[in-house]
């Protein structure tokens, strides 16, 4: 094989590993194969020709897809070979033939390895510099609907909704607060409108809901959870009743210690709302 045949054959295999070959290509290809010893190994020939290509190519670009999946397919095929001929028994047989073996047998294995090895830091720097370059996508949370707009959908939609107004309790300086409550049985679920609620001090006391309703004692109303108020104006503040209330008659805010009590003594009753006999 002349000079000038093995270059056109580096040229065509470089072009087919990383390109690929028009039509044309391909037969050229095949005609100059037909010339070649039987010794070259075409296959260790063409990973040296890629590599030649790749040589110029910035880590940071992908891969050919043809031609990473041609690396993983014949890496194991390569480094197997080059073991079997760096064994002792092939290394015998060689001394005792004492045959010679071309420069492209030689190349080829060197160069395939090392080819191998170049693609192979590519193809891993590549998804590196990818993977680094990649933001990921966020995903939006749902948005949980405000305590206005969860009582807003409760009275729009719960046929069994009773309303109670708040009145004045026995705790001075409260008495221009106003507001309503409103409750759906079948729902188990309510809220607390206020306006005029002072803030709180929760290092001193809270805010706690009772419910009355026709099967508790009135000596042990319900809990229905306990708040605290850190703005001023109109506040909406969802109820969370420990019992499940039937036939609620009244609601009750009392102030107590921080985190709230069992049973109430009815102290500060801050403020009651009864529900219209015509809604009970």
């Amino acid at each position: 094989m002349n000079e000038q045949t093995e270059e056109r054959l580096l040229d065509l295999l470089c072009k087919r590993a990383v390109n690929g070959l028009t039509s044309e290509e391909l037969k050229e290809l095949q005609a100059v194969e037909q010339t070649v010893e039987s010794s070259v190994d075409l296959n260790s020939l063409e990973m040296t020709a890629a590599a030649i290509a790749m040589s110029a190519v910035p880590a940071s670009d992908a891969l050919p897809d043809h031609l990473k999946a041609g690396i993983l397919a014949k890496a194991d095929e390569y480094f197997a070979a080059q073991n079997k001929a760096n064994s002792p028994a092939v290394t015998t047989v060689r001394e005792a033939g004492k045959s010679s073996i071309p420069i492209w047998g030689w190349l080829g294995w060197a160069t395939a390895a090392a080819a191998l090895i170049f693609l192979a830091l590519n193809l891993y720097e590549t998804r590196t510099v990818d993977r680094a370059n990649v933001s990921p996508t966020p995903i939006p949370l749902p948005q949980k609907p405000s305590p206005g707009t969860m009582r807003e959908q409760l009275l729009a939609s719960a046929p069994d909704i009773v309303k109670a107004e708040w009145g004045p309790g026995n705790v001075k300086g409260v008495e221009s607060l106003a507001g309503d409550v409103v409750w759906s049985e079948t729902r188990q679920e309510g809220y607390m409108r206020f306006s005029g609620l002072p803030k709180n001090d929760v290092s001193q006391y809270t805010y706690q809901l009772w419910i009355f309703d026709e099967n508790q004692d009135p000596k042990t109303p319900i809990d229905g959870g306990i708040f605290d108020v850190n703005a001023d104006g109109e506040i909406i503040v969802p109820i969370n009743a420990k019992l499940r209330a039937r036939g609620a008659k009244a609601f009750a805010i009392t102030m107590e210690k921080p985190g709230g009590v069992m049973v109430s003594d009815r102290s500060k009753i801050v403020t009651l709302g009864a529900v219209k006999p015509n809604q009970a």
